[in-house]
């Protein structure tokens, strides 16, 4: 109580302080929150508590003498007890909605008063929790007490059934699950959409409010304080997160964890459709819109659709013509930076994916995961003309082409169109050397050359006639292009 009562004479952006019976109150009207079903922030930051309690008693259970902890307190919605009256009382408010505790600074409202001591932190930048083994700080005491069991102690004391992850808390085992077991059970009210954590429905409902509260100092603002945080890296340069199997850093920790599962081979997200397994749930939830045909980013250029935004910003610049990522060992420009990867590693003969059926290497996860449906037969991709079925999603957009008639590669020195970038390509190369087309270099190998008139010619192909030394072109050519 003495430091609620100290944290609000500090901090002048806090509402008076007062003390009703049972729990502390800011005496500001309460609010429900719009559009958010399930257990939400209170509950659950409250049951991680209790959690960290719960791990940090089976740390020194060999030390000191078991006790039963009364819980008196039930509560009539759900069942669940607790210790003390406050207790519930703040639990109460995850099933009424209630956030009676507003931060004068943004939007944010809370269940009780300490969650929005905590939440001011991130507007004053206050770090009064430090570890005593690194001397890192924290703005929340559970921070701490997780940083603690995470990088200090080593203990997870929660384990998974479906896998061998462990974890510090229960709450975070419990949110684990979801993965294998697929619940979403937090509800956007405004457009339908589930969620398996609150925290994204939160960060979800604000693509509707358009809420941006935390602001950089170049500018930018973000929906909430570790976006912020995450973007601030990119000033500093800072890469706090660390992987103990290879050495590379990262500056999010999500980033990390998605790293993590190259060494460990790990897929936990798995496809209800045809049973393919990804290592990141955003690559599950793109691979699904394979299935349901979904395309919801489009191109106002030529009103083209793409199932991913960094598909859509790899075709824009078809339209115009940008190479931005260039090789510092050869020049070479591309227009993706994954492309740009690539490339390097062809001056390195860098090959780090691994089949661990027949040994193959690949430089990228990408081909190692194409290769590996070899071995297992699947075929993922399947067209919605006809029966056809691939094991590339590129192999099955050429494929679609042959019913939509659609050639999207123009060459830009004529007014030719191809269906295939490698068409393209090829029909370019033809144009730098000067020479005819590759249609009618193939056709000249294979039939006998016909008289033609240079007008009847030009009008068929825009390279100059001189070019062609006066070469006639193939009547079948003619007839068929």
């Amino acid at each position: 109580m003495n430091r609620e009562r100290e944290t609000y004479q500090n901090n002048p952006h806090l509402s008076p302080f007062q003390e009703s019976p049972g729990s502390a109150s800011l005496g500001l009207e309460s609010r429900k929150t719009p559009g958010l079903s399930g257990t939400v922030k209170g509950g659950e930051e409250e049951e991680e508590e209790e959690d960290l309690i719960e791990a940090a008693e089976k740390s020194v259970k060999k030390r000191q003498p078991k006790r039963t902890v009364k819980k008196p307190h039930c509560c009539s919605d759900c069942g669940k007890s607790f210790s003390h009256k406050s207790h519930l009382t703040v639990h109460q408010h995850t099933h009424t909605g209630e956030k009676p505790y507003h931060c004068t600074q943004c939007e944010n409202s809370f269940y009780c008063s300490s969650y929005l001591i905590s939440h001011m932190r991130t507007h004053t930048g206050e770090k009064p929790y430090r570890c005593s083994d690194c001397g890192k700080r924290f703005g929340q005491s559970n921070a701490l007490k997780l940083h603690r069991m995470r990088r200090h102690t080593g203990e997870l004391p929660f384990s998974c059934l479906d896998c061998p992850k462990r974890f510090v808390t229960s709450a975070h085992l419990k949110s684990h699950q979801r993965v294998h077991t697929g619940e979403k059970p937090y509800h956007c009210s405004d457009c339908g959409k589930n969620f398996s954590h609150s925290s994204a429905l939160r960060l979800h409902q604000k693509t509707h409010s358009g809420e941006k509260p935390f602001i950089c100092e170049c500018g930018k603002s973000f929906i909430n304080w570790a976006h912020l945080n995450s973007h601030q890296r990119s000033h500093t340069g800072e890469k706090p997160y660390c992987c103990e199997q290879c050495g590379k850093c990262f500056s999010e920790s999500g980033t990390l964890s998605n790293h993590q599962r190259t060494h460990t081979g790990e897929k936990p997200y798995s496809c209800d459709q045809c049973g393919e397994r990804f290592a990141q749930s955003g690559s599950l939830t793109i691979h699904q819109r394979t299935h349901t045909g979904e395309k919801p980013y489009a191109c106002d250029q030529c009103e083209k659709r793409f199932i991913t935004s960094s598909h859509l910003r790899r075709h824009q610049r078809t339209h115009t013509g940008e190479k931005p990522h260039l090789c510092d060992e050869c020049g070479k420009s591309f227009t993706r930076a994954g492309a740009l990867a690539s490339h390097r590693k062809t001056h390195t003969g860098e090959k780090p994916y691994s089949c661990d059926l027949c040994g193959k290497s690949f430089v990228q996860s990408g081909q190692l995961t194409s290769h590996q449906r070899t071995h297992t037969g699947a075929k993922p991709y399947g067209c919605d003309q006809c029966s056809e079925r691939f094991t590339q999603s590129a192999t099955l957009a050429n494929h679609q082409r042959t019913h939509t008639g659609e050639k999207p590669y123009g060459c830009n020195l004529c007014e030719k169109s191809f269906a295939q970038s490698g068409h393209l390509k090829s029909h370019q190369k033809a144009h730098a050397r000067g020479g005819m087309c590759e249609l009618v270099q193939e056709y000249n190998k294979v039939v006998k050359r016909l008289g033609v008139s240079k007008e009847r010619f030009e009008k068929h192909c825009s390279t100059p006639w001189t070019l062609w030394g006066g070469f006639p072109d193939t009547e079948y050519h003619l007839k068929n292009n």
